[in-house]
């Protein structure tokens, strides 16, 4: 069961609710989005029915949820959401680029990737401080300094920037520099991490495990959602199937199958679901006709010298093309290019 509170509803109006449900022997859960606070309740519905929930004040709306993803579900959010990141916006009326370099190395190679970025008509930058890998001997991120290489890259270019956490102990100190948090693949079911990205107020960025079902990528996010950010972005990168031509294989229909299940927005990473570079444009074109609210590509000064997914990565001639095909696309799917907000003026 949910409660889902009024616009107008105060702090104290979604206080009253969640002592109110305590005192019932319940549990109540507070999720805050962009437009709207709802309250997840856990404990016994029929008494939660005794508590007349509906006539307190700043409640718009009590609802039962049958699906087990009860906060991230359409039945209680009919309307997509639109999630703010910096200037940027990701939702249902506009096509986001994220783009940048897979991983941080240097100040001067990750504002070349960035100034592609925004030449490719990306609004937001993203790169790797921290790089989990499945050799132990690759390359793993600068850490914190490849942090403050972002943080000046934002400040020269204007673009708002997500990054990688890869565990519950660095999410302030990834939170302290970035705008978005990333999820990545492998830590899609890491619980502990997820509940502490919930807990630290900045837009999530959730891929979808290598392996997982879409109820399970969807459950993960309910775990955010309930630690009270329903600031969340879904991101099929690909799964790992029986296929050896490609990287992962592209699951097209998860972006459609999850925008029906939930409000949140979905977007897609064609770099890490191809695998190649000559992948990228093709799987960018299959994921804006579908529907997806946006798209993540790694972009790369120089490809052949990149410690991180140098195949993958889209090079300057690539530029633009990924712009003509957002410029073209766009329109015929019923929405705007995501501006990429501008640098703050100096002094």
């Amino acid at each position: 069961m949910v409660v889902v509170m009024a616009p107008e509803a105060t702090d104290e109006d979604v206080k009253a609710i969640v002592d109110l449900v305590q005192t019932a022997g319940g549990d109540a859960f507070v999720s805050r989005g962009v437009s709207r606070t709802i309250v997840g309740l856990v404990g016994d519905v029929e008494q939660f029915g005794a508590l007349n929930l509906r006539s307190r004040s700043g409640v718009l709306d009590v609802m039962r949820i049958s699906v087990p993803y009860k906060l991230i579900s359409r039945e209680h959010h009919p309307d997509r959401s639109v999630i703010r990141v910096g200037g940027a916006l990701i939702g249902p009326d506009t096509l986001t680029i994220i783009a940048g370099p897979c991983a941080v190395e240097t100040p001067d190679q990750t504002l070349a990737a960035a100034r592609m970025a925004r030449a490719a008509g990306a609004s937001i930058l993203r790169g790797g401080a921290f790089k989990p890998r499945t050799s132990p001997y690759a390359y793993q991120g600068l850490g914190e300094a490849g942090l403050r290489i972002l943080a000046d890259v934002r400040a020269e270019t204007g673009l708002p920037v997500v990054t990688e956490v890869l565990e519950p102990a660095s999410v302030d100190l990834v939170a302290s520099y970035a705008d978005m948090l990333q999820i990545g693949t492998r830590n899609m079911q890491n619980f502990a991490l997820l509940q502490a990205v919930g807990s630290v107020g900045k837009p999530v960025l959730l891929k979808r495990g290598m392996s997982a079902t879409i109820e399970e990528w969807l459950m993960a996010a309910e775990y955010i959602a309930q630690r009270g950010n329903l600031d969340i972005v879904l991101c099929e990168r690909g799964i790992r199937t029986f296929e050896t031509a490609t990287r992962n294989t592209l699951d097209i229909s998860a972006v459609p199958v999850a925008q029906r299940l939930s409000h949140l927005p979905v977007i897609v990473d064609p770099s890490h679901s191809g695998g190649r570079r000559d992948l990228v444009l093709p799987l960018t074109r299959a994921a804006i006709a579908v529907g997806a609210d946006g798209v993540i590509i790694d972009i790369h000064p120089e490809p052949k010298e990149a410690l991180v997914d140098g195949d993958q990565a889209l090079v300057e001639s690539d530029i633009r093309e990924i712009a003509s095909i957002t410029a073209h696309l766009s329109p015929l799917m019923g929405r705007t290019l995501s501006p990429a907000p501008q640098p703050a003026p100096v002094g």
